[in-house]
């Protein structure tokens, strides 16, 4: 056997006798010569392309609104990315009381996971530790405890009945007057300190708060909610099927995104749904303004059927609608959220200290929350899949295309890219629309801190027109200033 050069290229030449009968040192010397200089020379390795198994670097994130429900989960899913074995978690916070418990429960969990190579480090002042951030991750409440009673109880005065009351309605806009303002002092901040960094919004209201952050800010902001993720649980549960097996198209706004594809194996499940819910009672008790919205407007949507409602100026505009359709606690409950909300953060204070002393278990496992498996998609460029909140800009074609839209997204070396959703069904386009309309002047309301753009963002708001006049509106709306006033400066 002979390795001859003919046009460039390392060829095999072999006498008539030697047939398979080659030497093991000439079996070699053409697999070097192959693996060298044939095809197999073009094969390189993924890192080549910009693909990587596993993160590379250390990474810095900003944790904002330590105190929050989120953290010790969102903390423990960025342990747990794939080769983020060393970086710091800057936390801050406020409250320093608060602070401080946040910062001995994430080096519990640094303990608990074994990653040494991770730091906490704590501050009251998000200048001192945003500087060279790669990621902040948003989760502050403002003032949230002492303005959620002004929230719930004067609209109620007004026959205003709320469940959530804090990304819609009264309670909603308040909140994001309180909090917007907030928001775009961190973004400016992120601006001058990190402006590569990605920030990646959990707090409510949402659509406000993004769709205020394009208007009056440059930082790289996408919104976060797990509405999709909890949802599309929820309908593998209904159908009886594996949640692999379930496929999905969805889009439209924040909590009120509509599945315009429900299937499983190239079968349509909206069939299957629908007989479902009306031979089992139980199923429909379980969800049952998600599924009236589905059996009149053809799709499901993508919040809890309480949460929805607020949405809506159908379900809760007279009491005995409220008896028909809404039920407890998620399903509906009257002030559910302003009754429950003050004791749940006294009861994760509390389980956070019987943690930290050993006397709780820790479970450390990844959630299903977004933010970790975005961050592992940037730093390895390998795509993922996401549902953000994102501007319309183009995206969803019979929206307005100045507002916040929520699309599948993909995460990947490039950042976050929205994908395109194409147009709504009608009737599902004029209910999103509707809503966008009271974002788009709570927005500027927050922006200018202009109370008249706050009243009328709450005349178009679904549910309280359904129940007020704009007289009465108005009048709501200054009383909730008054009450909230040491709440909102500048207003």
């Amino acid at each position: 056997m002979d390795l001859q050069r003919r046009n460039g290229r390392t060829i095999l030449a072999c006498s008539p006798n030697l047939g398979f009968g080659m030497t093991s040192n000439k079996v070699k010397e053409y697999v070097m010569a192959v693996k060298e200089e044939g095809h197999a020379g073009h094969i390189t390795k993924a890192e080549s392309l910009g693909y990587f198994d596993a993160v590379h670097r250390p990474l810095k994130v900003v944790f904002m609104g330590a105190g929050s429900m989120f953290f010790d989960k969102l903390f423990a899913d960025v342990l747990n990315i794939p080769g983020a074995d060393i970086g710091e978690m800057a936390i801050v916070d406020i409250d320093t009381q608060r602070l401080a418990l946040a910062e001995q429960m994430g080096n519990k969990i640094i303990e608990v996971t074994g990653k040494i190579g991770w730091k906490v480090t704590a501050s009251a002042n998000r200048r001192e530790v945003l500087e060279g951030a790669d990621y902040i991750i948003n989760c502050i409440e403002v003032s949230g405890t002492e303005a959620v009673k002004f929230d719930n109880d004067i609209p109620a005065k007004y026959g205003v009945d709320q469940c959530i009351g804090d990304t819609i309605g009264p309670g909603g806009l308040f909140k994001a007057l309180r909090t917007a303002p907030v928001f775009l002092e961190v973004l400016a901040d992120v601006e001058e300190l990190c402006p590569d960094a990605w920030v990646l919004n959990y707090t409510n209201p949402m659509s406000i708060l993004c769709l205020a952050a394009a208007r009056a800010s440059k930082a790289k902001v996408v919104g976060f909610c797990h509405s999709v993720q909890h949802t599309t649980n929820d309908l593998a549960d209904y159908l009886g099927l594996a949640y692999q097996d379930l496929h999905w198209r969805v889009g439209g706004v924040n909590h009120l995104a509509w599945f315009l594809e429900l299937s499983s194996k190239g079968r349509d499940m909206y069939p299957v749904l629908l007989e479902k819910i009306q031979n089992d009672p139980e199923l429909y008790e379980r969800d049952p303004i998600r599924f009236d919205m589905m059996k009149h407007f053809d799709y499901f949507i993508t919040e809890s059927s309480g949460h929805l409602s607020e949405y809506l100026p159908y379900y809760r505009k007279r009491p005995e609608l409220i008896e028909k359709y809404c039920r407890d606690k998620y399903r509906g409950g009257s002030g559910f959220y302003a009754a429950e909300w003050p004791g749940w953060r006294v009861a994760k204070d509390k389980l956070r200290r019987d943690i930290i002393a050993g006397t709780e278990p820790l479970e450390i496992f990844r959630t299903d929350e977004y933010a970790s498996y975005t961050i592992e998609a940037i730093e390895t460029n390998r795509p993922f899949v996401l549902y953000g909140n994102v501007l319309n800009d183009g995206l969803i074609d019979n929206l307005p295309q100045d507002g916040m839209v929520e699309v599948a997204c993909v995460a990947d070396g490039n950042g976050i890219t929205p994908t395109k959703f194409g147009p709504l069904p009608s009737q599902c386009a004029a209910l999103c629309d509707w809503q966008m309309r009271m974002y788009d002047l709570a927005a500027d309301a927050c922006i200018e801190k202009s109370p008249k753009k706050a009243a009328q963002a709450l005349m178009l708001d679904p549910l309280t027109a359904a129940v007020c006049c704009p007289a009465e509106i108005k009048k709501m709306t200054e009383e909730l200033f008054a009450a909230e006033a040491d709440l909102l400066p500048g207003f």
